[in-house]
C-alpha cells in the first residue's frame, strides 16, 4: 500500500495517498466504513443500490469533513455492474491523483431468515447471488486492479460459528465468504495484498432493528462480555485499524468483532 504521507502526518492521516471501494457504503456499518476510512485520509468509492438520497447525504457530509467520496450505483446481484463499480473507482482515484486501488471493503449483503423446511430455491439464489457470488467477483475485480500491498476486507457474521435457527442460508452464504478470503489472502500474499474477515456480531443498525423482534436486541446485549450490542463505529474502527499500511501481518484470518458474545 502507498501513502503520500509523511511521518509526521501518518497519525492523523494514515490513508492519505489510498484508494478505497467500499460496497454498500450508503447506510449503516457501511456508512460508518466509508467515513472512517474517508476521516483517515483515503479517497472512498461507496457503492448503493436503492438508496440514492442516502449516498448523496454521505457524499456531502465526508466533503463538509474535507474528504473526498464518490457514490456508485451498484447490485452486486449482477456481475456487469460489479466490474463497471470498479472502473468508476479506478476513473475517480485518477481524477483525483490516487494511483488506484488500495483497499477493498466488501459490505454489501443480503438477509433472509427462513426454516429449513420452508426455504425456497428462490430464497437461495438471492442471497447466494449477492453474498456469495458477489463477494467472490467483487475480491476478483481487487485481485487483477489493486496495487501491491492492498487491503481486503469482508464482511461475515458470528451466525456461521454460532447456527441459529431460519439462518441455515444466510450462514452457508457467509462461509463462503469466509473461505474465499482465506484463499485470496494465500494466492495474494505474494503481492504483500492482505485479506481479513470480521464477523460480526449483533450490530445496532436500522435493519437489525427493523427485524428483530421484541426483546432481542436486549437479551443479545445481556449475553456479550461489554453488555451491549456493537455500533457501525465499533466496526468502522476495527476495519480502519486492519487497513493501515502497519498491519501487514495478520492476513487469512476471520476476526468475530461481537462484543465477545461467541
Amino acid at each position: 500500500m502507498t501513502s503520500s504521507t509523511d511521518s509526521s502526518d501518518a497519525s492523523t492521516q494514515p490513508l492519505a495517498g489510498c484508494g478505497a471501494l467500499v460496497t454498500g457504503g450508503s447506510r449503516g456499518t457501511g456508512r460508518a466504513i466509508a467515513r472512517r476510512l474517508a476521516a483517515d485520509g483515503a479517497t472512498v468509492v461507496f457503492t448503493y443500490h436503492t438508496q440514492a438520497e442516502a449516498a448523496d447525504s454521505l457524499v456531502a457530509e465526508i466533503a463538509e469533513l474535507n474528504g473526498r467520496a464518490y457514490a456508485v450505483p451498484l447490485d452486486l446481484a449482477a456481475p456487469d455492474e460489479i466490474a463497471e463499480a470498479f472502473t468508476a473507482a479506478d476513473e475517480a482515484f485518477r481524477e483525483t491523483g490516487v494511483g488506484g486501488l488500495d483497499i477493498l471493503v466488501v459490505n454489501a449483503g443480503v438477509f433472509t431468515s427462513a426454516p429449513i423446511t420452508e426455504a425456497t430455491v428462490d430464497d437461495w439464489e438471492r442471497v447466494m447471488a449477492v453474498n456469495a457470488r458477489g463477494t467472490f467477483l467483487a475480491v476478483q475485480q481487487a485481485a487483477a486492479r489493486m496495487r501491491d500491498g492492498g487491503r481486503i476486507i469482508t464482511i461475515s457474521t458470528v451466525g456461521t460459528h454460532w447456527p441459529s435457527p431460519g439462518e441455515a442460508i444466510y450462514a452457508a452464504s457467509k462461509a463462503a465468504v469466509e473461505q474465499i478470503t482465506r484463499v485470496a489472502s494465500r494466492e495474494l500474499g505474494g503481492r504483500g495484498i492482505t485479506a481479513n474477515t470480521l464477523s460480526l456480531g449483533p450490530t445496532d443498525t436500522d435493519l437489525l432493528r427493523n427485524s428483530a423482534p421484541p426483546g432481542a436486541l436486549e437479551g443479545a446485549a445481556a449475553m456479550t462480555a461489554l453488555g451491549r450490542i456493537g455500533r457501525p463505529s465499533d466496526v468502522a474502527d476495527l476495519v480502519a485499524l486492519l487497513v493501515r499500511a502497519d498491519n501487514r501481518w495478520v492476513t487469512g484470518q476471520n476476526v468475530r468483532a461481537d462484543g465477545g458474545l461467541t
